[in-house]
């Protein structure tokens, strides 16, 4: 084919085409390239900003970041102006087309790549910016990545570490990460290799480089960065909200600001978002600079020198980010062991005295404390390697005092060296140095800076100078022979300068005034430091300033390589730069006495050990200001937990060491508390420095470094971790005991009781009270500990142990790293013993990896304590090589509360590998089938577990363990200020317990209510039918909404199974846990279980008792009121389902179910306990005391106070069950008045009744009874009968109470039906002959009339109840035989009744015999044994009828304030009642005694103990049948309980019908002789017993104390029973064995005199158990010195003894000082109490005064007629005393008549010459002077 040709307009059309072509390629490659569109290189071109159209105002890159901005300012820069729609972004931000270019690709190198960079033509910021620029980028290692831009033509200024070498490649094959770099503009893009996450991104703002203005942005893949300092940082993480931050090292105050303090550190660790990845940036310059953080977020550096020289850590976790970057700069020193310990300083002492008595007082405290700091105080004028020769004159000596002591001593030196002689000739320091050449120079580089510090004019070293390194190291070592410091503390070295700059200036250049000058304090750069001209012999100041002091630290270094070879001793440096920490430790610098520095340390601390430091702290306590005891106490606290602790603060303000705030405060007590915590855990915390030291990991730990992934653990900077697994968490705002504070996600326990905590991975208050720190331990971790000491050199002598903390699969790990404690490089040398130590499966392996180290104080693991064993340890089992040993069963101590296993008596060589097993049961087995005849078969119905076990008493049927209800997951738990409740169904999978014998609730409803700080209520029940709840009015408290910071305790509900957990806040005690199997609830069986905290159990009654603490090797007691004479396990008269708790840690707490149907108790050694009641509801009230005496006041603020009695019922009663007549009560009467015994009350038992009726007398043989009765009371006597409530129903003649009562229809009635309830008790048959020979059975049925019950809950009933009393007590008919008496006693009120039931049977089996019968006495018989039909149906106040079944308990209860209300208002006066049945509650209106007791020996002590349960119960009137009322006494055994009951505040003889008499005149003259003589002790002190009780009706004190009420911290006593205490100061050791002489006795810990002889019990004798000679005639009676006693001269009556003159008794304690009371009324008025008609004083005795307070008189007390004639003091020296005044109505008297024993320390005063009315005010001193 032939070519065509193009025509000539063809031919231009294409010429034309192909010119635009070019033109557009060319204007594209322009573009491209950003090069002006000129050809003319030389031609100067406008600069056009590219500005984004759109960009958010978080991305923008400020362009203005000096002051000014302005969009003039900023458009002549070439920048963009946008104001921002928010927020503080800048408003003048770069364009787009600022910055570099890469001008040639990537060249590859042998250690990563090379990159030359074009600058963009842009305006330049601050100088010249520099053309053209190197990147240089090295793959160091896997997980490490460098990158510097630098001058690619001229040598820069570049950081010299001694740590950082140069890296010779490989480059890294195979790393985690990837660089990319972006074009035009450039920008460095490195990026997570695994999930492609842009970690740093430099791409997002232009690279600025200039030769003093360098900037460089990188965008970062989240806004948690934590890191860059030195600041004050109120967070750990950073705020990105356009923060800027300046670094460069600065002696200033910090204070909060925003501004540079002491050193530079410019790494930063970033986490990657919720995988828990994380990655660290690190900018190597020392030059000022400044960071700025972004929204976007991004971070921005702006440097004012030096190169870009970055490095890029990755890390799987943020703690492998800190160990690859200390990798790098170099690891953390390994601290002497000894500079762990607790250190004290000041700058203020104002001379050695000063230090000296600071030392003193802190021994003396016994605080833990090994280091003593001096500041500059100690020097000559402030002059480095100078001491006062004046006031520090004995500084050497001081020196070798500590280091005698086991404690050390730390110098202060500064670099600034005086210039001036010093007093008494030259400074040679400072004249070596100018020889030498060894200062800094002005800028010339000859002439020395002069600046001005401490001493005054100053020079300053230059330590990159090697010549000045061998002048300090030569200085320091001279020194050291003067004085023997330990350690080096290094201050002033950012370098700091009074003078700015130097004494002639600055020059004005651009070295001291630079073209950008970072946002610095002050904005000069010179301002308190140097000329940054200053010339150092590796560079100019304004390059070396933020080195200097790590140029010091590297100096200071060889100091101690010199002076301390082979050992580590102590560097403590102000100012630190990157790797610093390889040498020395730091502190916050000089921070003040405010809850905001103390807050603002903890990031501080994390912060610095992300630098690699982590021998780190805050001044403790605050430097500057006063510091309160407040904030030093809960710094004290926090700071125990700092690595470097030391309490320091500066000149001019209060001492605050911890003694200076009085050796017994609470600072003290809290401080040592927690120092000894420390000190009990160096061993741990001295491993994690050698991890520090050989690995780079953190000591003090954020908690996102072990949570990384949970976002909540980002922020958390108000508590911290030691290493991975002790988390602190203190009080840091005033006034608080409740802290917020974070549980992560892991098992924690309390660290100081050892309970697990519920809650993780949340937020909870947690109560931390004014002495506590919130302390925990992390399960799966293994802690090594040792015995603390007052020093590091005396507690590495003792016994190591292990803390074991478990995680939920029984696994825990840990280490233990051991060396000498100073020599250098052990590790490398080899020179340590290593232990790895592992647990899983019960068994702890104890592996020696290294033994390099042999320890010459032979030490010893001795004891393990693991938390979280759910299960009691059986047995432990102990292996080393081949030899096996089993623990004593001693030395295995379990506490089920808290589930803490305590393992003691080990012997486990240091440096020897073993394992320890331990064995449990399966699991805590709580009984399925508590009835007789358990069967497999039986038990598996139930869905119960079958095992047999060779323990008679554990149970073979037991509950599985989810057994029980569940909380309904369809309804949130509701809670309330006041409280929680909840709904819970029952866990189907198992069956029902008695299905088809009573119907199963299904669901339940479950409300707590917080009735205060110390009490609590818990109720569960049926929500959709109403049963029976108990009708007793409760003192409940007045509903407030309660403040959760003062309760003393928190609630929580667990689930599967349901269950309610009750914790002591203060402790973390669980004192309530019912998270246990076998929870049921039917209508007529209630079982409920709960874990108890400890083992120590006291109360439920009314049963006898072998001991006062329970036994909990599963033992029963059943409770249902019954006439039933005491038998160990025979449920008796009352039922009290009360107990007090005492938890291990001292504290106590009550529990009582309100509930009164039939149950019983099981007490198991785990410890646990389980209620089983057959009705009613679950109605539980708490009481959280502390004490045990507080708990008794607590339940019966609750309850109702105990009665007050009359003074007259205090005096010593005779009573028996068989008077045959009047005359032989008369003659009794006549024969105790003949032998002079004291005496005031006469009873009459049911043998003065008419055949036993109520309201009637026997005329054939009492009709005299009246007349003698009258007789008695006339002679000061009171009589007091008895009552029973059955009322005989076959009379033939009018009996009016039976008929009256018919007309009011008082009785109990049949449910079904209108027919009384008929039972038989001691009325008999009218006209009947009794045959007292025929069997008992036989007289009831012939002899024993048919009886009716009153039903006392009916207002009816109570009215009845009064007219009877009333008409027999006056005798309208006759009143001349009218029956006067003055108390009444009311028997058989369980109800009794002699036939089981009724007399015509009981007809409902189902309440009769209900399908669960608790552990109760002849249960094979039914309910209805010995009382009423359980059908019985009696009827409230308020009309509801009820059955008796349900009420039983409540028989005697509802008798007992009718009874006394008739009383009073019959009687005008107060009088007593005393009843057999009682209920919580009784106590308020009667006193009762122990029952039908028998003439035995053990009777004695079973009374001591019900005595002592009966206090706890509310009844403070009470005692027992002295000399038993069954059986036949004998004369020992009768003269011996005449003694003990001469002390029972109810004191009573009483015995049986047919047994020989026991009054005291029915024995021989010696047998009077001595009951007369302990009655007249009795009543001699029968003022303080008075004033006993009403301390018991007042504030709910107990009167019959345990010795553990009063010395509750002695375990000792918890166990005492034989023993017991009148109130808090007397003690009573009776002899309660035949035959004895002596009685062994305990002695608590405190000043006992002898009642008789007046002399003290050796000091050396207490806490211990003594001999005390017991002959017949004598009762051990002592003294509590601290006590004043009121006495009386006694008299035969009470009505006598009353007119008598008064004494005090003063029992001086150690300190010589003693207080009392004293409560006068008239002794028989009604609510003189309530109606302030009382007279009420205190004793307070000091060293030798006594003075009276009179704290209420009113003249009806009586107490004007009280006269004051005696004074004994007891422990008044032995040195004569010469001289008794006493000042009486502003008088002074002096007294003659006195008698000083110097023998046994004893005073008497007799007084009785004068008028010294007790009710006006007395003062008293006794002097060996006149």
């Amino acid at each position: 084919m032939a070519r065509r040709k193009f025509s000539n307009l063809e031919t231009i059309l294409i010429a034309l085409f192909i010119l635009v072509v070019i033109v557009a390629i060319v204007l594209i490659a322009l573009l491209a390239t950003g090069q002006p569109g000129t050809i003319d290189k030389g031609a100067a071109q406008p600069f056009i900003p590219s500005c984004p159209f759109c960009i958010l105002d978080s991305d923008r890159v400020n362009c203005f970041p000096d002051d000014g901005a302005s969009r003039e300012a900023c458009e002549a820069r070439g920048c963009c102006w946008k104001p921002v729609t928010s927020g503080n972004g800048p408003w003048c931000f770069f364009a787009q087309n600022f910055g570099y270019r890469v001008q040639e690709y990537r060249k590859r190198t042998p250690t990563g790549f090379e990159t030359q960079l074009q600058r963009l033509p842009s305006p330049s910021l601050f100088g010249i910016s520099v053309e053209k620029l190197v990147l240089i980028e090295e793959k160091q290692t896997e997980n490490r990545f460098r990158f510097k831009i630098t001058d690619a033509n001229k040598r820069r200024y570049e950081v010299q570490h001694e740590n950082i070498k140069p890296f010779a490649g490989p480059a890294a094959s195979n790393p985690n990460y990837e660089v990319e770099l972006n074009q035009n503009p450039f920008g460095v893009v490195i990026m997570r290799k695994s999930t492609k996450t842009i970690l740093f991104d430099t791409s997002v703002g232009p690279l600025q480089f200039a030769d003093q203005y360098l900037q460089i942005t990188a965008k970062l893949p989240s806004h948690n960065i934590y890191g860059l300092g030195e600041h004050v940082h109120k967070h750990y993480r950073h705020d990105t909200n356009w923060k800027t931050w300046p670094i460069f090292s600065r002696d200033a105050f910090p204070n909060g600001g925003m501004h540079n303090l002491y050193g530079h550190h410019t790494f930063f660790m970033c986490l990657e978002g919720e995988s828990g990845l994380a990655f660290g940036v690190f900018l190597l310059n020392s030059n000022a600079m400044e960071v700025e953080l972004q929204p976007s977020p991004s971070i921005t550096y702006r440097t004012i020198g030096g190169v870009l020289d970055f490095y890029i850590f990755l890390g799987s976790s943020p703690e492998d980010v800190v160990r690859e970057y200390l990798t790098l700069i170099g690891k953390p020193l390994m601290p002497a062991y000894w500079s762990l310990g607790f250190q004290l300083s000041r700058w203020g002492y104002k001379s050695l005295n000063d230090v000296k008595a600071t030392v003193d007082r802190n021994r003396k405290i016994n605080l833990p404390y090994d280091i003593q700091i001096t500041d500059i105080d100690y020097m000559e004028n402030k002059k480095d390697f100078t001491y006062d020769l004046d006031k520090f004159r004995n500084l050497p000596d001081f020196a070798h005092d500590l280091h005698d002591h086991g404690q050390k001593y730390i110098i202060i030196l500064d670099p600034a060296i005086s210039t001036q002689k010093r007093l008494h000739g030259p400074y040679h320091s400072y004249d070596k140095g100018t020889q030498m050449g060894v200062w800094i120079n002005e800028s010339d580089g000859r002439t020395p800076l002069l600046g001005k510090v401490w001493p005054g004019e100053t020079v300053f070293p230059d330590y990159t100078n090697p010549q000045c390194i061998k002048w300090w190291v030569d200085e320091c070592e001279n020194f050291h022979q003067e004085i023997k410091y330990d350690g080096l503390w290094i201050d002033m070295n950012e370098v700091s300068s009074f003078e700015h700059g130097s004494v002639n200036g600055c020059n004005k250049n651009q070295w001291n005034y630079p073209p950008f000058t970072p946002r610095i304090l002050d904005k000069l750069m010179y301002s308190k430091t140097l000329c940054m001209d200053a010339q150092q012999t590796k560079g100019m100041h304004y390059d070396l300033h933020s080195l200097y002091g790590h140029s010091m630290i590297l100096a200071t270094e060889q100091v101690i390589n010199r002076v301390f070879p082979g050992q580590r001793s102590l560097i403590l440096s102000r100012s630190t730069f990157a790797g610093s920490g390889k040498y020395t430790g730091h502190w916050l610098g000089d921070n003040a006495a405010n809850w905001n520095d103390m807050k603002w340390a903890i990031p501080g601390m994390l912060e610095f050990n992300l630098f690699g430091i982590p021998y780190i702290g805050a001044d403790i306590c605050g430097f500057f200001d006063n510091s309160p005891e407040e904030l030093c106490r809960r710094w004290m606290q926090v700071g125990a937990f700092y690595p470097f602790s030391r309490n320091h603060n500066a000149e001019g303000y209060d001492p605050q060491d911890p003694a200076f705030y009085g050796e017994n405060s609470l600072l003290v007590n809290s401080s040592k508390h927690y120092l000894n915590i420390r000190y009990t855990l160096l061993p741990y915390l001295y491993t994690l420095f050698h991890k520090a030291n050989v690995y780079g990991d953190t000591v003090v730990r954020p908690l996102l470094h072990e949570f990384p992934s949970d976002n909540a653990t980002w922020t958390v900077d108000r508590q911290f971790l030691w290493g991975p697994a002790l988390l602190i968490t203190p009080v840091l705002d005033p006034g608080r005991e409740n802290v917020r504070g974070y549980v992560p996600d892991a098992d924690w326990y309390d660290y100081e009781t050892g309970a697990r905590i519920d809650s993780r991975k949340q937020f909870v208050n947690m109560h931390i009270p004014a002495d506590k720190l919130g302390l925990h331990v992390r399960g799966g971790f293994v802690f090594p500990t040792q015995q603390p000491a007052n020093t590091t050199f005396y507690s590495r002598k003792n016994p190591l142990g292990l803390l074991i903390a478990l995680d939920e699969q029984g696994k825990a790990g840990g280490e233990l790293f051991w060396d000498d404690g100073e020599s250098r490089d052990t590790f490398q040398k080899e020179n340590y013993t290593a232990y790895q130590f592992t647990v899983t499966k019960n068994l702890l392996s104890m592996k020696v990896l290294k033994r390099g180290y042999i320890d010459p104080n032979n030490l010893k693991f001795e004891e393990i304590r693991i938390l979280g064993i759910k299960i009691a340890p059986t047995s432990v089992i102990v292996k080393h090589g081949n030899n096996v040993t089993t623990l004593a069963p001693g030395n295995i101590n379990y506490n089920t509360n808290t589930k803490v296993t305590h393992l003691t008596g080990l012997h486990l060589v240091l440096g020897e590998s073993y394992s320890v097993q331990w064995n449990s049961s399966e699991f805590e087995r709580f009984d399925c089938y508590p009835e007789e005849n358990a069967n497999e078969r039986a038990c598996n119905a139930r869905g119960c577990i079958w095992a047999s076990s060779p323990n008679p008493n554990v149970p073979w049927c037991f509950y599985q363990r989810d057994y029980g209800y569940i909380m309904n997951t369809t309804k949130e738990v509701v809670v309330t200020p006041k409280g929680m409740s909840v709904k819970i169904k029952r866990n189907t999978a198992y069956p029902e317990r008695y299905k088809g014998q009573t119907p199963t609730v299904e669901i339940l409803k479950v409300d707590v209510t917080y009735l205060n700080d110390y009490m609590l209520n818990f109720k569960i029940f049926d929500p959709t039918m109403k049963r029976f709840e108990v009708p007793i009015q409760l003192n409940i408290p007045n509903s407030t909404l309660l403040s959760n910071s003062t309760r003393l305790y928190e609630v929580v509900f667990t689930n599967n199974p349901f269950g309610i957990q009750v914790r002591r806040k203060s402790t973390g005690t669980i004192i309530w846990n019912s998270q246990v199997p076998g929870f049921t609830f039917t209508d007529q069986f209630i079982q409920i279980s709960t874990q108890l905290p400890s083992k120590h159990i006291y109360g439920f009654g009314e049963t006898e008792h072998r001991s006062f603490r329970h036994d909990l090797n599963w033992n029963t007691w059943g409770m249902f009121a019954k006439d039933q004479p005491p038998g160990y396990k025979m449920n008796s008269y009352g039922s009290h389902p009360f107990y007090l708790g005492l938890e291990e840690d001292f504290n106590a707490h009550g529990v009582l179910l309100l509930n009164s149907n039939a149950m019983d108790v099981t007490l198991q050694p785990t410890p646990s306990l389980t209620y089983r009641t057959i009705g009613g509801i679950l109605d539980f009230y708490m009481v959280l005391g502390p004490t045990p005496e507080n708990v008794v006041e607590q339940y019966t603020r609750l309850i109702g106070r105990p009665v007050m009695p009359p003074y007259w019922s205090l005096g010593f009663q005779l009573c028996r069950y068989g008077y045959k007549n009047d005359r032989e009560i008369a003659d009794l009467y006549r024969s105790m008045k003949e032998a002079g015994i004291p005496y005031d009350v006469q009873y009459a038992d049911i043998d003065y009744l008419e055949r036993q009726l109520d309201f009637t007398l026997d005329v054939d043989d009492f009709q005299g009874l009246p007349d003698l009765f009258n007789e008695m009371r006339s002679e000061g006597m009171r009589i007091i009968i008895i009552l029973d409530p059955g009322i005989s129903g076959n009379e033939t003649q009018p009996y009016t109470p039976f008929t009256s009562a018919l007309d009011k229809d008082v009785f109990i009635k049949w449910r079904i039906g209108s027919d009384n309830v008929w039972g038989k008790v001691w009325p008999d048959f009218p006209n009947v002959t009794v045959d007292e020979s025929k069997d008992w059975n036989y007289q009831v049925e012939h002899y024993r009339s048919y009886t009716a019950f009153p039903d006392f809950f009916r207002n009816e009933t109570a009215e009845w109840w009064h007219t009877s009393i009333k008409e027999y007590y006056t005798n309208p008919v006759n009143p001349s035989k009218s029956l006067k008496f003055d108390g009444l006693w009311i028997d058989m009120n369980e109800p009794a009744s002699f036939v089981d039931g009724s007399v015509n049977d009981c007809h409902e089996a189902k309440l009769n015999k209900p399908p669960y019968m608790p552990a109760l006495e002849s249960k094979h018989i039914g309910l209805h044994h010995k009382t009423l039909c359980m059908e019985s149906e009696q009827v409230l106040a308020d009309g509801t009828p009820v059955r008796h079944y349900d009420v039983h308990n409540l028989y005697g209860w509802s008798q007992t304030k009718p009874t006394l209300d008739s009383l009073q208002n019959i009687t005008g006066e107060r009088g007593v009642v005393v009843t057999r049945s009682t209920f919580p509650s009784s106590g308020q209106w009667a006193g009762h005694w122990l029952g039908d007791n028998t003439a035995a020996w053990d009777q004695m002590h079973k009374s001591i103990i019900g005595m002592l349960e009966f206090s706890l119960f509310g009844v403070s009137y009470t005692g027992a049948d002295i000399c038993g009322f069954f059986k036949n006494t004998t004369y020992e055994l009768c003269l011996r309980w005449m003694q003990l009951g001469a002390f029972y505040p109810y004191s009573r003889n009483h015995n049986g019908k047919g047994f020989f008499r026991q009054d005291p005149v029915a024995w021989n003259e010696t047998f009077q002789n001595i009951s007369k003589n302990i009655l007249l002790i009795r009543y001699k002190l029968l003022p303080f017993l008075y004033t006993l009780m009403y301390e018991a009706h007042r504030d709910g004190r107990t009167v019959i104390r345990p010795l553990l009420h009063e010395f509750f911290e002695d375990k000792t006593t918890w166990d005492i029973d034989r023993q017991f205490l009148w109130g808090r100061a007397m003690m009573i050791t009776p002899a309660l064995d035949e035959g004895v002489t002596t009685v062994r006795a305990y002695v608590p810990d405190s000043r006992w005199y002898d009642w008789f002889t007046a002399k003290s019990i050796p000091s050396e004798a207490r806490h211990q158990w003594i001999d005390m000679p017991t002959p017949l005639d004598h009762i051990n009676l002592h003294i509590r010195g601290g006590c004043i006693i009121p006495w009386q001269e006694p008299a035969n009556t009470t009505h006598y003894s009353r007119r008598n003159f008064l004494g005090l008794l003063v029992a001086l304690d150690d300190n010589q000082v003693a207080e009392g009371r004293l409560y006068w009324d008239d002794g028989q008025s009604i609510d003189t109490i309530e109606r302030s008609e009382y007279f009420l004083a205190e004793f307070r005795a000091d060293k030798d005064t006594l003075q009276t307070n009179i704290l209420h008189d009113n003249k009806k007390s009586t107490a004007n007629e009280l006269k004051l004639g005696y004074l004994q003091v007891w422990g008044a020296g032995n040195i004569r005393l010469t001289n008794v005044t006493v000042t009486y109505e502003n008088k002074t008297h002096s007294i003659k008549s006195f008698e000083h024993n110097s023998e046994s320390q004893e005073l008497f005063v007799r007084m009785t010459d004068y008028v010294f009315q007790i009710n006006k005010p007395l003062k008293f001193v006794w002097k060996t002077v006149p």
